[in-house]
Order: C-alpha cells, then sequence, then structure tokens
C-alpha cells in the first residue's frame, strides 16, 4: 500500500459545509412541535459547521437575536395569524428574498411553513435554481373545521399539494404521513423521523413537591396532557376520557399543561383541573414526569412530538393508532392504541390503564423505546438529504453550462 493512500485511510476528505437558508414562521422561544424542531435543526446544523441563515417574522417588537456562530437571522415583518394567538405570518418578501440570496447564494432553501413568506422563498429560489427542501409540519386542512372555515379545506389542500410539488424534495416525520400524502398526489416525499431529548425528559426529574401543588400525593394518580389548548387537539374527549377515570379513580387529577384560545372558558368550566400554564425546558420535564399517565387525544397531528416525550419521561400513554404513535406506540408494551377516531376505544384504554397495575411495567418499556430516539442520527439523515439534492442542482447546472460545449465539439 502507498503511502498517499495510508494517510488518505487515516485522514478522509472534510464534510462539506453548506450555506442552508431556513424560512419559517415560528421559531423558538414559542412553544410548539414545530418551532421546537426547527430550533433543533438549526443548532445541529450550526454544531456540524454549516452556515446557517434564518429569515422569519419578528414575534415582538423588541426580538432581537443574539449573535451565534454560524448563524445570520433575519427578521421580516409578520402579521397574527387569526384565531391562533402568539403565532405570525410572515409577509410576502420575493423581491428582498431575490436580492438577498443573489449577492450570497446559499447552496439550499430549506421552507419549513408554507405561509406568504414560504412561498415567497420557493418563488425566489427557483428563479435563481437553488434547490428547495421543504417540510410538511402541519394539517392546516385538518385545522380548518376546528376553525370555523372548513369549506376552505379543500382549497387549502390544493394549495399545500401546489406548494410542496415544486420543491426538490419534501420531508415528514412518519411513513404514515408520506403514504398519505403520495397517494394524495405528493412527489418525492422523503420521512426524516423526530427525536427525542431523553436527558431532559428523564423520570428521574419526578417531583413530590410539585405533585403536593396539585393536590397529588405519590397514592393518587395524575393524569397528564401537553399541548396547546386549542379546538383541534380534541379536548372535549380528553375530558371524557377523564372523567371515565375519575369514575374508577376518584382521586384521579387531570393536569393540562400548555396555553391556547380554550384555556379561560375550560377553566371556567373544569375548575377542578389544574391548569400549569405553558412550561418549558426542565420545568416542562418536571411536570412530566411527576404524572403517572398520558392522554394524547388529538386527531390532526403531523406527528406528535409531546407523545415522545412522555414516553422518555416514564408515562404510559394512551393515544390514536397514527403519527407518533403508529410508530413507537406498541399496544399493551409500552403503552395504549385507539383505532384512529374510536373515541369509544380512546376512552376504555384510558379508564383500563388508570385501574391497571401493570402501568410501571408500561413505563419503564417507554423510557426504554425513547431512549433508541436518539436526535443524533435524525440530523445525519437530513444533513445526507441536505448535501445530496444540493449535489444534484450542482451536476444539472454542469450539465446545461457544459451541454452546449460538448455539441459544438463533436
Amino acid at each position: 500500500m502507498l503511502a498517499q493512500d495510508i494517510a488518505f485511510q487515516q485522514f478522509p476528505p472534510p464534510r462539506r459545509h453548506l450555506r442552508v437558508a431556513v424560512v419559517t414562521e415560528t421559531y423558538p422561544p414559542e412553544i410548539n412541535g414545530v418551532a421546537m424542531t426547527l430550533g433543533r435543526m438549526v443548532k445541529a446544523l450550526q454544531a456540524r459547521e454549516h452556515q446557517l441563515q434564518l429569515i422569519r417574522p419578528r414575534q415582538h417588537a423588541a426580538d432581537q437575536p443574539p449573535s451565534e456562530a454560524n448563524l445570520e437571522q433575519i427578521l421580516r415583518p409578520g402579521v397574527a395569524i387569526p384565531r391562533y394567538a402568539g403565532l405570525k405570518m410572515g409577509l410576502p418578501a420575493k423581491s428582498t428574498l431575490h436580492r438577498l440570496w443573489s449577492l450570497r447564494r446559499p447552496d439550499v432553501v430549506h421552507v419549513a411553513t408554507e405561509g406568504p413568506l414560504g412561498w415567497s422563498a420557493l418563488a425566489a429560489a427557483k428563479k435563481l435554481r437553488i434547490p428547495v427542501a421543504s417540510d410538511f409540519h402541519t394539517n392546516f386542512h385538518s385545522y380548518s373545521r376546528h376553525y370555523g372555515f372548513g369549506w376552505l379545506k379543500r382549497p387549502l389542500m390544493g394549495y399545500l399539494k401546489r406548494f410542496h410539488n415544486q420543491c426538490r424534495i419534501t420531508l415528514v416525520p412518519s411513513l404514515s404521513l408520506r403514504d398519505n400524502l403520495v397517494a394524495a398526489g405528493y412527489r418525492n416525499v422523503e420521512v426524516v423521523a423526530r427525536g427525542v431529548d431523553t436527558t431532559l425528559f428523564d423520570p428521574a426529574r419526578r417531583s413530590s413537591t410539585l405533585r403536593a401543588t396539585w393536590g397529588v400525593g405519590e397514592r393518587n394518580l395524575a393524569v397528564i396532557h401537553v399541548g396547546r389548548v386549542a379546538p383541534e387537539k380534541n379536548l372535549s374527549l380528553l375530558i371524557r376520557a377523564f372523567e371515565a377515570i375519575e369514575a374508577a379513580r376518584p382521586d384521579a387529577r387531570l393536569v393540562l399543561i400548555g396555553d391556547g384560545p380554550e384555556l379561560a372558558s375550560l377553566r371556567a368550566s373544569h375548575p377542578r383541573f389544574i391548569y400549569p400554564g405553558a412550561r418549558r425546558d426542565e420545568d416542562l420535564a418536571s411536570h412530566y414526569a411527576s404524572g403517572d399517565l398520558f392522554l394524547f387525544p388529538s386527531l390532526t397531528e403531523t406527528f406528535g412530538n409531546v407523545l415522545l416525550e412522555a414516553m422518555a419521561s416514564g408515562l404510559p400513554t394512551v393515544a390514536f393508532d397514527y403519527a407518533a404513535a403508529a410508530e413507537h406506540v406498541r399496544d399493551d408494551i409500552n403503552g395504549r392504541k385507539a383505532p384512529f377516531g374510536d373515541e369509544a376505544a380512546f376512552i376504555r384504554a384510558a379508564s383500563r390503564l388508570a385501574r391497571d397495575d401493570d402501568r410501571a411495567r408500561l413505563a419503564a418499556a417507554a423510557r426504554a423505546t425513547a431512549l433508541g430516539l436518539t436526535w443524533e442520527n435524525i440530523f445525519t439523515r437530513l444533513e445526507t438529504i441536505l448535501l445530496d439534492i444540493v449535489r444534484e442542482s450542482e451536476a444539472r447546472q454542469d450539465t446545461l453550462i457544459l451541454g452546449p460545449a460538448r455539441r459544438n465539439a463533436s
């Protein structure tokens, strides 16, 4: 073996560093699954020495992002999303983005949300022949009936398909969502799964002091729900399932962690429930771990990050058999599942789990499942996909440039 071959084996070529423009309508410290996932994605790509340009609406008047290595944030005007407090929709900015990217061209544009800002990014990138990756994070078409504009469901579905089919690739968090979108006519759909921070979300964060503030002793039952307190989360089923639990376990308390448009009315109609509000980081992790079981009745998720956080916290869960539950919950092994939309089965599963002395076995198995869902492997797959579409785009550009020269030479 030649000396240079040995040197090549010992010192492989460095990984290519990309310039990635990320366009999104939501980002931390906003609290939702999309913001959380994007925040982690940006941090992971920063840590791998990629150069990130984050373009998002300004969240409030004092929004001034700190300077960070490998990250430039560009804040754009936005308007509040009706009936979705705390989030803004970015305004169109095609000309601005075209000028920006003409001066400093990204290798790839990653569009996380499909609003006017995302559409502007797609249009500007297409004009400049920059490849675009997109995320399908939120079932806005499914939300429509919960917000009084169910008649828009079909137009929204058409809008989303047109948007994503103009992108080089659309990334989704689960196999089931990929299959649904492909069946609906979406092209170039790939799965990049979701992970969970098992150091943050850990059963060891259980707090008897916190449980005492809920009026729950160690022998009592704390039923946890985490999420936006909003119509699309199927809260009426959550309440009916808890009432079935309460009939068998009068000592049970329901703890609803989160904020949203239904919070005030829910507090008024059900004052006996516990409402800690929105929680973050270690505080949120302690709230999870201090519970005894987790109810997740939503039927509108593209994934459901909170389910993995509950499992990592050692909570047996009850959920419908789709999205994250379809991927990771094994009925009677690490949690309970009900057929999609079967509310009676969901209530039976919740009632059974509340009475079940086997919760400890399910809790341990849930934690074991979560321990195998590391973010590192997921971000390696994302990085590989972005690198592949950049190389493909560059090869296509080379062909366009060299093609005429080759024809003339022949």
